[in-house]
């Protein structure tokens, strides 16, 4: 029944969650003063022990976990185990799960790639953000196709001769100076090298399949070196100091051009390398003297320079 104005006496409030720490999503760190205290849960020691024995997959990730220690009866059929954010230090007690496609090992404190080279099913990889200092141990996955090691502190890419059906290789935000010891790698797609200590593009034009180069926040200084890759069809060189655009001619399948933040000044260069690709639809050039010297121009020359394209850094300008 409703009054004169209409109500019917029920109060109805929008159904939503309010983030009080909104803090909390962008800063894995963060930690709440007048959060009630953690209780830790004491984990039974034979929580697997009655596991379904046909278990394919586990995951274990962000707990506390310092040891690799599993019953056996789950190694005859587990195919990917992850162990993501943890505080494993040593890779040890993978003796018997011979049958591991997929091992993710990232976000702990693990030092030395040790006591995996036994796992020559293994297809995928992930030590992502630990303190590995150097590549090793890794000469028997002879099967792995995509290999992590970002956020290391590598300082030479070493020992991946035996990795030929490799076809991922990430090493952002490492030490790394220089590309090379890539020649073997002949089915290798997607290489990452963000973020390291690069002057220059060197080691890549032996790769007859390689697909995807990610180079930015380096200190690369030209594009040469890239003239043989021709099935390249993402480049990612932004943020690093290349002050003209050249020796892209041969590069016919490119799709996306990354080239941001670079001292690019000149129009002619665009046009001269770029607008006969015809498949190339992205283009980044913000933060270029191309840009801060004429921001309100800037786009349009980019078009009637590149009438292909379709996205012009974070626009798209073409359906």
């Amino acid at each position: 029944m409703k009054n004169k104005e209409g109500w019917d006496g029920k109060l109805r409030v929008e159904p939503k969650a309010v983030i009080t720490n909104p803090e909390a999503l962008e800063d894995s760190d963060y930690s709440d003063p007048e959060a009630p205290p953690v209780e830790e849960i004491e984990a039974d020691e034979d929580l697997l022990a009655e596991e379904d024995p046909e278990v394919e997959r586990l995951c274990f990730r962000q707990n506390q976990i310092s040891r690799i220690e599993f019953p056996p009866n789950v190694a005859a059929t587990l195919r990917e185990l992850d162990l993501y954010d943890n505080l494993i230090g040593h890779v040890k007690g993978l003796d018997e799960f011979r049958e591991l496609t997929s091992l993710d090992l990232s976000f702990n404190k693990i030092k030395h790639i040790k006591n995996v080279d036994h796992l020559v099913k293994l297809r995928e990889l992930f030590f992502v953000q630990n303190k590995i200092s150097r590549i090793e141990g890794l000469d028997e996955l002879t099967a792995l196709r995509n290999l992590e090691l970002g956020a290391n502190r590598i300082r030479e890419i070493e020992n991946l001769d035996s990795l030929a059906a490799l076809e991922e290789l990430w090493l952002g935000k490492n030490k790394i100076t220089e590309m090379k010891n890539l020649d073997h790698l002949s089915n290798l797609r997607i290489i990452s090298i963000q973020s390291n200590r690069l002057t220059n593009i060197t080691g890549v034009s032996a790769l007859p399949k390689l697909e995807e180069l990610y180079l930015s926040h380096n200190a690369i200084s030209d594009l040469s070196g890239l003239e043989s890759n021709t099935t390249l069809r993402v480049l990612d060189f932004s943020n690093n100091q290349v002050s003209h655009l050249e020796h892209l001619t041969t590069l016919k399948n490119l799709e996306e051009l990354w080239g941001s933040n670079n001292q690019l000044s000149s129009f002619d260069e665009v046009e001269r390398e770029l607008k006969d690709k015809e498949k190339l639809q992205t283009v980044y050039f913000e933060g270029n003297p191309l840009q801060t010297n004429g921001p309100a121009v800037y786009r349009n020359k980019v078009r009637l320079a590149l009438p292909q394209v379709v996205q012009i850094d974070a626009t798209y300008v073409r359906v």
